[in-house]
């Protein structure tokens, strides 16, 4: 089939030098054309350093981005994404970072969103040892990952944002150490985007992501974002045959259409016992 958004022209709106990872992405898999937009102070929706909090769901702030880009730009297309952090969903011992990337085609009334999420490289210490202070900032990649200092604690108003050198790191540290009232002052990981590499590596899975589900297109009316919308479980047991919770297909869906269609893994494939509620109730 041919490219849907193949030669179309799509607004992405970032401050923070996303379009750097974005837009080689997109260009090549989807075949389309993507403008960076500028003009609108994306921090206004939200901020990782909670001087402004962030009002909606992640995806519904990846779709105010997009529709602003849009809006900006007069492209009936735009992209954005929207990044989050949080406690890993496994063990909930380790920090986890999950991009979203949502593309709205208002031709077509449709959004396809991409995600991608692993490991992230942050985390935060209070602390009034300098020498506490750079072995902290050691382990989470400084200087190549930016850091955030505040007196006091998480929540200070005086917030220095993008330290990224070890110079200014020390001296920063100083100068929030004399307005302390406590003596003691918060360092964390900056999570901007332009400012945490891992961050930004995540973003370009994501847009590779979107631009798989793009070109997934729909047997039954060729619309962009034909997906697996949820796992089929049954697969049987390789001990006695018996179901398990093991998938044993993806029931594929449509964005634009009713169409969905069921796709099974091989007629031989068994699951292990150990997820097997009579091999090992």
């Amino acid at each position: 089939m041919q490219k849907y958004f193949a030669g179309q022209a799509i607004a992405l709106l970032t401050q923070h030098g996303k379009e750097r990872v974005i837009k080689p992405v997109l260009d090549e898999a989807i075949a389309c054309s993507v403008r960076h937009v500028s003009g609108f102070d994306t921090d206004s929706l939200g901020t990782f350093t909670r001087d402004i909090s962030r009002k909606g769901s992640q995806l519904e702030a990846a779709r105010k981005k997009a529709r602003m880009g849009m809006s900006l730009s007069g492209l009936p297309v735009g992209v954005a994404s929207e990044g989050s952090f949080g406690p890993d969903p496994f063990a909930g011992m380790f920090n986890w970072n999950v991009e979203m990337l949502v593309l709205i085609d208002d031709r077509s009334n449709l959004e396809i969103v991409g995600i991608s999420q692993a490991a992230a490289q942050c985390g935060d210490l209070v602390t009034s040892d300098w020498s506490i202070a750079a072995e902290f900032a050691k382990g989470v990649g400084f200087p190549e990952h930016h850091l955030v200092v505040r007196p006091e604690g998480k929540s200070a108003d005086n917030i220095f944002k993008g330290i990224q050198d070890w110079q200014s790191f020390e001296e920063i540290f100083g100068l929030a150490m004399q307005v302390s009232s406590s003596g003691k002052v918060f360092i964390e990981s900056d999570l901007r985007a332009h400012a945490n590499p891992t961050r930004m590596e995540n973003i370009r899975l994501a847009a590779i992501d979107l631009s798989n589900r793009v070109n997934s297109q729909c047997p039954e009316c060729g619309a962009p974002g034909f997906w697996p919308a949820q796992a089929i479980k049954g697969l049987p047991c390789s001990a006695c045959g018996a179901p398990t919770h093991v998938p044993m297909g993806e029931l594929w869906k449509c964005v634009a259409c009713s169409h969905q269609q069921s796709k099974f893994k091989p007629a031989n494939e068994r699951a292990n016992p150990q997820h097997c509620d009579l091999c090992n109730p």
